[in-house]
């Protein structure tokens, strides 16, 4: 028996708008939140960030309903809809605001995140190593009111037509029995 238990996931794979609008379409994502988390200055705002000082990457707090989904199917979508073997980097944004990571909220998720990661170098599914980043969660930052929910609300924009809209297809195409029917 599977009980639905409230639980939240933090991830960094690029660009929070990419991976918001991703994680918004999942069956059993009940919230996502664009923010800011991993570095040092308390109360970041975008224009901190972007200047790849503050330590932050750009992430998102996925809230997870784990009768629904896994925490494993979760980290199996987030590798598949980003690069996560460029450091600090993804496809033509560059920073450390930009890495993959996982800011694990339990010794579950970290060893689970660390066992996917191991089981994906040893499958070699991708053609370099993996550099994502496995470090533990302490404080998450809201993003701005203009970036949640950015793809939604902004989905014929050049940025949402050339990036985000071929990470949702892939994700259509691989994932489609994960995917929220009212979408």
């Amino acid at each position: 028996m599977v009980f639905n238990t409230k639980e939240v996931a933090t991830f960094a794979g690029g660009c929070f708008w990419c991976t918001e609008a991703v994680f918004q379409r999942i069956d059993g994502v009940e919230k996502v939140v664009s923010g800011y988390t991993g570095g040092t200055i308390k109360n970041p705002t975008y224009r901190e960030i972007c200047t790849g000082k503050t330590g932050h990457a750009e992430a998102i707090e996925i809230h997870f309903q784990n009768g629904k989904v896994t925490f494993e199917e979760l980290l199996s979508i987030f590798f598949a809809t980003h690069n996560p073997t460029t450091l600090n980097q993804q496809g033509n944004d560059k920073g450390t605001q930009y890495r993959s990571a996982i800011f694990y909220h339990s010794e579950i998720q970290k060893k689970k995140a660390f066992e996917y990661i191991d089981a994906l170098d040893k499958r070699q599914v991708f053609e370099n190593k993996l550099v994502t980043e496995v470090t533990p969660f302490t404080v998450f930052y809201d993003a701005e009111p203009e970036h949640i929910n950015y793809f939604n609300e902004n989905s014929a924009q050049r940025y949402c037509q050339y990036v985000i809209v071929p990470k949702l297809e892939k994700l259509k195409k691989q994932f489609t029995d994960k995917l929220k029917s009212n979408l």
